[in-house]
């Protein structure tokens, strides 16, 4: 009953129309209430919840990748990427998955990569030939990529939701290879169209313009360097890194690019203090919800649950990979990290599996959420951007959601896949 007053208020909540942060600190009132918890531990939760010095990597993160996304980076970054994979024959679906890939690694949001990226792209692959949907979808599928590599804010959050048990450090180095194996195999799916379709090579370009724009997102690209280099060489915590990636940012498109106008930044600045707010709220009535839940002893009853369908670890794992899935598919990424994490990752301990690989399988479970319908936000930037209608857009994903529950089942099953890379750096 304890479970039905709290996961139900909330179901309720969110139907009549409160906004999911709310929704989950009322729910999280009700609870407390319906257990006689004094309702002053939750506010004392709640509190605590966004009293975290880590907490800091979120606001420059998401700042530093607002600023790039407005300062022509990504229009750069396309250029770059065309130099490797343009000539191929379907080489700007290429190059829209490679440039993605580059500008996930620097604002570390599917949402932010598929705005500034699709608004270059889309418009040029419909230029050459290609559907403005399949244009849509290729981008969509593309963004899922910044969920994994860092400096992704949900890998901040996830680590956040373990309490501390998974440094985000590890699960930056985690995600670069399950991130790159997404792009790889988006690439080979692309590359398969191409030449069943016909769709146009592009031009090779000549070493000397190459440099030329090589040296032109140079200054962009180098933010992964800092962001990278600086966490695993020890220089910086993930809070520094993300600090001074912002700084950086801010100096390379205000000084350098110069192609954002000093007049905007003011607007900039609400915008993302406007997104941080709204995430901050989130974490912190999250932490009473979660506080709630571990009263009610919910976490171990659904631990239980999973552990009594079936002895097999790897039905448990399909199970809530279909849970994720369907949930993924009705709620927003961060909400649903910081209320199950606490739930599914002591049944996912309870089998073994690490708990940075099973941040992973979250990540990518929750990343093909954000391109499903009725709630897929990446999706409806998409099909803003594409100016096609959502089933349009969705229509030329299947072939997609195909190949991305493939990179699922492979990141699931395969731990070393997600393991492989922070046991050699030393971040495990």
């Amino acid at each position: 009953m304890d479970a039905f007053i709290l996961i139900g208020s909330l179901i309720l909540l969110l139907l009549v129309g409160f906004p999911v942060a709310f929704a989950v600190g009322f729910s999280a009132f009700i609870g407390a209430w319906w257990i006689d918890l004094p309702l002053e531990a939750v506010v004392i939760q709640v509190t605590n919840g966004i009293n975290k010095f880590s907490l800091l990597t979120i606001p420059f993160f998401i700042l530093a990748g607002a600023i790039m996304a407005e300062g022509g980076i990504a229009r750069r970054l396309v250029n770059f990427a065309y130099i490797f994979v343009g000539f191929i024959r379907g080489g700007l679906s290429l190059v829209n998955i490679v440039a993605s890939t580059f500008f996930g690694a620097i604002s570390g949001s599917s949402v932010a990569d598929t705005a500034s990226i699709g608004s270059v792209m889309i418009p040029q692959m419909e230029e050459k030939g290609y559907p403005r949907d399949f244009a849509a979808a290729v981008t969509a599928s593309g963004s899922v990529q910044a969920v994994l590599t860092p400096p992704s804010h949900n890998s901040v959050i996830y680590s956040l939701a373990t309490g501390g048990v998974v440094t985000i450090s590890s699960l930056f180095v985690a995600g670069i290879f399950p991130g790159l194996l997404l792009g790889a195999c988006l690439m080979v799916m692309c590359l398969g169209f191409a030449r069943k379709r016909g769709y146009p090579k592009g031009e090779a370009i000549p070493f000397r313009q190459a440099l030329k724009i090589f040296f032109d997102a140079f200054w962009g690209l180098f933010t992964i360097v800092i962001i990278l280099g600086g966490i695993l060489s020890g220089i910086f915590t993930a809070s520094e890194s993300a600090a001074i990636a912002c700084l950086w940012a801010f100096f390379v498109t205000m000084f350098i690019y110069r192609d954002f106008k000093w007049s905007q930044l003011h607007i900039l600045l609400f915008r993302t203090i406007k997104t941080v707010t709204i995430v901050m709220v989130l974490i912190a009535f999250a932490a009473g919800f979660g506080a709630v839940m571990t009263f009610m002893q919910l976490p171990t009853a659904i631990t239980e649950a999973f552990t009594s369908l079936s002895d097999n670890k790897y039905v448990i794992l399909m199970c809530i990979n279909v849970l994720l899935l369907v949930i993924g598919t009705l709620m927003d990424m961060a909400p649903i990290i910081l209320i199950l994490t606490p739930v599914l990752l002591p049944v996912a301990t309870s089998l073994g599996v690490d708990p940075v690989h099973f941040g992973m399988i979250m990540m990518t479970n929750l990343g093909i959420g954000l391109i499903t319908p009725p709630v897929g936000t990446v999706l409806f930037v998409a099909s803003a951007v594409s100016k096609q209608k959502i089933e349009q857009v969705v229509g030329a994903m299947l072939p997609f959601y195909c190949m991305l529950f493939l990179v699922l089942m492979l990141i699931t099953y395969v731990p070393a896949l997600s393991l492989w890379l922070p046991h050699i750096m030393g971040v495990m």
